[in-house]
């Protein structure tokens, strides 16, 4: 994500470094490649103009502190301007109706269905919500069943008509639904179309009206880039919309979209999209988005995933495994499931600054862990709670049954006895750091 523009803003700030002071020379060469690199990323001329116009003058505004290097100050500028750009702070959804109704538009292709399950799913595990998923899309029957599918797997109930092609009736019915069974949230999945056309508009916006949703909001496809924006103010013009959705940003997107939108529509980015699995949805952060842009990583927001996966009970369990050497391979399997749920593994790795950069070019799998899943899963129940149990001839069998070789077996499990000696060094200096807190000296 953005992996160009973080690389091309990157090379053009490097020419303030070693800089003794900011001038209007050296900042006018870094300003034209910043502009450059706007662009080629897909931003709106005018708009990737008046972003650097605005950067040169602060820059040339403020004096360079002893502390503080011209490169450093010119990232901080840079950084606070791409926040300001993508709205400055993240917009809460509104869900202040009884039932609270929910209106998703755009165009086919975008993830408007996708999203609306990931939704639902957010609402129903980060709000506490009941969520009521309605089939809209009268023109697309996979559409309806897609979203069936998807609801299904989040448990969360999807109301269908399959023979009433009224899109407005089906919503009326599905809120009349909902209303009798206590739905708190009720999310409208419509239809879209392969580009913007007159009928489109007038059942989205016959929609907007009749139905008076608490919250509407705009799903675009965030590598179609420009275009994408030009979509949003069309639509807006029409519907005007509450928020931007931006899916499929873990796609090879230039980052047109994400910076260009909010200044064109005057909206906000309300959620970002990643793949599609239905956890990987997030509240967009400007702040933080544009720490990412710049390379800077997002460690608050890894942190946060952690936090969701965390639960407190298992967490002490299995603190209290590592310290009487316990840990075994069923407990190193649910770690690994608690790291998949969190999301991508190369996005969740770009979030630690320094990193994303490192291994950009580096092809990094969710099906990374399938090898070692495979092992575990052809152990024994006794295995896995007695990892000294595995000989030689176990590690044979263990091979041959998840498919790996026999050095990856052992290399695997070499790597696992490892990891519980580490851990189990790390408690005795835990355990010796508390003793020595209560003498004397330690304090």
């Amino acid at each position: 994500m953005f992996a160009s523009l973080q690389d091309r803003l990157e090379k053009a700030i490097k020419t303030l470094k070693g800089e003794g002071r900011i001038s209007e020379i050296n900042v006018a060469a870094t300003i034209k490649e910043i502009r450059k690199a706007l662009i080629d990323a897909d931003v709106n001329y005018k708009i990737a103009k008046d972003f650097t116009d605005r950067v040169k003058e602060k820059a040339l505004g403020l004096n360079v502190l002893t502390a503080v290097s011209p490169g450093q100050l010119f990232t901080k500028i840079v950084m606070d301007e791409l926040t300001e750009l993508m709205g400055s702070q993240s917009t809460d959804i509104n869900l202040k109706g009884n039932p609270s109704i929910i209106l998703i538009a755009g165009l086919q292709g975008s993830g408007k269905t996708t999203f609306s399950a990931k939704l639902a799913n957010y609402l129903k595990t980060k709000k506490n919500k009941s969520v009521l998923l309605t089939a809209a899309d009268v023109y697309r029957p996979a559409a309806m069943e897609q979203l069936r599918v998807l609801g299904t797997s989040i448990g969360a109930e999807v109301y269908i008509e399959l023979e009433n092609k009224n899109p407005l009736s089906i919503a009326q019915n599905a809120l009349k639904h909902a209303k009798e069974r206590g739905f708190q949230t009720v999310i409208i999945d419509t239809a879209g179309r392969i580009a913007i056309d007159e009928e489109m508009m007038n059942e989205i916006a016959q929609l907007k009206t009749e139905l008076k949703p608490d919250e509407t909001l705009f799903v675009v496809d965030s590598m179609t880039g420009q275009d994408a924006v030009n979509t949003a103010k069309t639509f807006n013009e029409r519907i005007n919309f509450d928020g931007v959705v931006l899916t499929k940003l873990d796609g090879d997107t230039r980052g047109g979209a994400a910076l260009s939108i909010r200044s064109v529509v005057n909206k906000p980015i309300k959620f970002v999209s990643t793949g599609e699995k239905l956890e990987t949805l997030d509240v967009f952060y400007p702040e933080r988005m544009a720490q990412r842009i710049l390379g800077m990583g997002d460690i608050v927001s890894l942190v946060e995933k952690a936090q969701e996966q965390y639960d407190e009970k298992e967490a002490q369990k299995l603190n209290q495994k590592i310290r009487k050497n316990q840990f075994d391979f069923e407990d190193f399997l649910g770690q690994l499931n608690q790291i998949k749920k969190m999301g991508n593994i190369k996005d969740l790795m770009a979030m630690i600054p320094g990193v994303g950069k490192a291994i950009k070019d580096i092809d990094i799998s969710d099906d990374a862990f399938k090898k070692i899943e495979a092992i575990i899963q052809s152990m024994t129940p006794a295995e896995r709670k007695n990892p000294d149990l595995i000989d030689g001839n176990r590690r044979k069998r263990l091979a041959a049954g998840s498919g790996n070789s026999i050095q990856e077996v052992n290399n695997f499990i070499k790597q696992f006895d490892e990891m519980r000696k580490m851990m189990k060094n790390m408690n005795k200096l835990q355990s010796a750091g508390k003793m020595m807190k209560g003498m004397p000296f330690g304090r």
